[in-house]
């Protein structure tokens, strides 16, 4: 793609984006709800992908899902590929935006996958999947268990995969809403995730939880400048099945969901940063988790506001040596 769209300059371009972090400027805030239900969406820059460029350090491009829903997946593979013996490890990665916003290729969530893809390294697949409130949860679920079939079904038969992916280390990962994701990717296809070790583990990136009873970091929230209460409440009203409040299990699993749901979930990372309004939240569902014998590694004390890895390069390579840390860990 060139300097223009280079990781520093993605990162540089993200930045200006959000000058300064308040409840006035923020993305969620500008969200409006039309009359028949859909909503108009803020514009957000997009970046094609970059394979017909190969000079950029990481290469990507697109490969259809499904047709019919829309949905896609953008791989990533360092460029070049570090030389090795060993095969790259797989990872799923679901991005953010509260289930209602943004796209594997905005530019903030293209940008973190390029760096991802080239610092862990992996070859890395970004999840183009269906937005609320037009399609709303499950629909985005659904589209992370067709993501996660693929790599079992159609991913071997991709060029990339088949020269570079080791698909006997994949792991499904994701950042605030596609945290959430990743998580119900695990409960909702225990086949995929833990039968055949298909996928080895789980990276929560400041998963989007919430409930009907708010805790005192979400109380606190009322001016976040990433994630202020009132699009918080926004977004779930929006994301949501109809009628259903926060304690729902797509929201509050902790509280909701069946106790043996998270049988057989495979080892998990869960990081998060102390500002976000939604790290008690977080907590709380680690400590749930545990209780339920699931193997959790806790990285949610980070300084920082909720998604400062978009925004600031070296909280995004601290993110990036986390994932760094809990994938090859298996290899040990």
């Amino acid at each position: 793609m060139g300097d223009s769209t280079s990781p520093d300059a993605a990162a540089a371009a993200a930045a200006a984006l959000v000058p300064v972090m308040t409840k006035k400027t923020n993305l969620f805030m500008q969200i409006v709800v039309n009359k028949d239900g859909t909503v108009t969406r803020p514009q957000v820059p997009a970046l094609p992908p970059s394979a017909d460029s190969p000079s950029s350090p990481v290469l990507s491009r697109d490969v259809p899902l499904d047709a019919a829903r829309g949905t896609y997946l953008r791989l990533y593979l360092p460029n070049p590929v570090p030389p090795s013996h060993a095969k790259l490890p797989v990872i799923l990665y679901f991005h953010g935006g509260g289930f209602v916003v943004l796209s594997a290729a905005s530019i903030f969530y293209h940008n973190y996958c390029d760096t991802m893809s080239a610092a862990v390294p992996a070859l890395v697949a970004s999840l183009e999947y269906r937005l609320a409130p037009e399609h709303r949860l499950p629909a985005a679920y659904q589209d992370a268990e067709a993501a996660v079939a693929w790599l079992r079904g159609a991913a071997p038969a991709d060029p990339w995969v088949a020269a570079h992916g080791d698909l006997s280390r994949c792991f499904v990962m994701g950042s605030s809403s596609g945290g959430n994701m990743a998580f119900f990717a695990g409960v909702r296809t225990p086949k995929n995730c833990a039968a055949d070790d298909l996928v080895r583990g789980l990276l929560l990136h400041q998963p989007y939880l919430g409930g009907v009873e708010r805790t005192p970091s979400e109380a606190n929230s009322e001016d976040d400048g990433m994630l202020p209460l009132e699009a918080n409440d926004l977004l779930w009203r929006l994301a949501l099945p109809e009628g259903a409040d926060r304690d729902h299990e797509f929201c509050n699993p902790a509280k909701s969901l069946a106790h043996d749901a998270v049988a057989g979930l495979p080892r998990c990372l869960v990081t998060g940063n102390a500002a976000d309004p939604l790290v008690d939240r977080q907590r709380e569902f680690i400590s749930w988790l545990r209780d339920r014998g699931v193997d959790v590694v806790d990285k949610t004390d980070s300084p920082g506001y909720h998604a400062v890895e978009l925004f600031v390069p070296d909280k995004a390579q601290e993110l990036c040596a986390a994932v760094r840390d809990f994938v090859f860990a298996h290899d040990a």
